[in-house]
């Protein structure tokens, strides 16, 4: 194709004519075509111009919304704009999702998500958004340890021991999770389907409401984020008795991991966080967006002074990589959730 600025004038360019209609009108059609092109430059470089949001799908205090708040408070340093975290929680994380998912694909909504995503494809027999075609992947950003724990006060120590116990007391135990759908749900529901244990689901708007509630014996049980767990368990008010990936944790070296502890074989559950953004968003903002994400995760300063301490683990990944994530997730869940006879709401 021609461009614009590529435009010549007619080759007998002395004649009358030409001189006079011909070439003012190639310089205006030239001139019009740098403008053109300058203005797409301009455009492009105008990102971000205003405030960007990004959306939690939960309340304040659980694994999403500490990640959000690092990423707004180092995004607006190398974007020039500040980053402000909206919570929107319910559904089990739907409304959020929803929101974001209908808003323009400028590049100034984004949404902070995790397993959830496409987990609710298996619990919800119909969503109000499709987590892969309305969705842009911009980067994974951390991976989350899950783990089983209980009040001190409870007579277990391990694993099998609660295992044994929720058999003693059927229709007793209760297990606590961030809403339907969320890790926790999942985690508690595969243990159940393998065990044959009955539990109690309580289910809260978010993971912050979940550790008042053990602390309270409120609820006998949770698997969730060991950020949100971790300091109750060293002040010894709470028992961790298993991890749910398939190897043990930094952050809790001397827990097993549930598929050892419990005579489990092949338990294990893998939590991810990441960014996504609505369908059609310009791919140089993906890409803008997916180099500082990833910088920011990966700072030195930033593992040491705040992920380590939260005990989760940095991850990235190309957008590419971060779908293939999510459709390789959707079959394995929906496994998971089929074995536990967990059927669509």
């Amino acid at each position: 194709m021609t461009h614009l600025t590529e435009v010549r004038c007619a080759p007998r360019a002395n004649s009358p004519f030409v001189s006079r209609w011909v070439r003012p009108l190639c310089t205006l059609v030239a001139g019009l075509g740098l403008a053109l092109v300058a203005a797409t430059g301009f455009a492009q470089q105008a990102w971000p111009a205003r405030p960007i949001r990004l959306v939690v799908p939960l309340t304040t205090g659980g694994s999403n919304d500490l990640m959000a708040r690092i990423l707004a408070e180092r995004l607006p340093s190398v974007l020039g704009q500040p980053v402000v975290v909206e919570n929107k929680p319910g559904a089990g994380g739907n409304v959020g999702t929803e929101y974001v998912a209908r808003q323009p694909p400028d590049g100034y909504t984004l949404l902070l998500s995790s397993n959830t995503h496409v987990i609710n494809l298996s619990f919800f027999a119909k969503l109000p958004y499709d987590p892969i075609k309305d969705f842009e992947p911009v980067s994974l950003v951390a991976t989350v340890p899950f783990v089983m724990t209980v009040n001190s006060s409870l007579p277990v120590n391990t694993v099998k021991e609660f295992i044994a116990y929720a058999r003693a007391n059927p229709g007793k135990v209760s297990y606590g999770t961030a809403g339907i759908g969320t890790p926790h749900h999942l985690s508690a529901e595969l243990m159940k389907s393998m065990t044959g244990i009955d539990m109690v689901h309580v289910p809260y708007k978010g993971a912050a409401q979940i550790v008042p509630a053990l602390l309270g014996n409120e609820i006998t049980v949770t698997i969730g984020a060991v950020n949100t767990l971790l300091p109750h368990i060293r002040s010894g008010k709470l028992r961790a008795l298993g991890v749910t990936a398939d190897h043990t944790f930094t952050v809790l070296p001397e827990v097993p991991t549930i598929a050892e502890a419990g005579g489990l074989p092949g338990f294990a559950i893998d939590v991810w966080l990441g960014v996504l953004a609505p369908a059609g968003t310009p791919r140089p903002i993906i890409d803008r967006l997916n180099a500082d994400i990833r910088r920011i995760v990966f700072d030195p300063q930033v593992i040491r002074e705040r992920l380590n301490v939260m005990g989760v683990d940095p991850a990235g990944s190309t957008p590419e990589q971060y779908m293939e994530v999510m459709k390789a997730d959707i079959p394995r869940y929906a496994k998971i959730a089929r074995d536990a006879h967990i059927k669509p709401e």
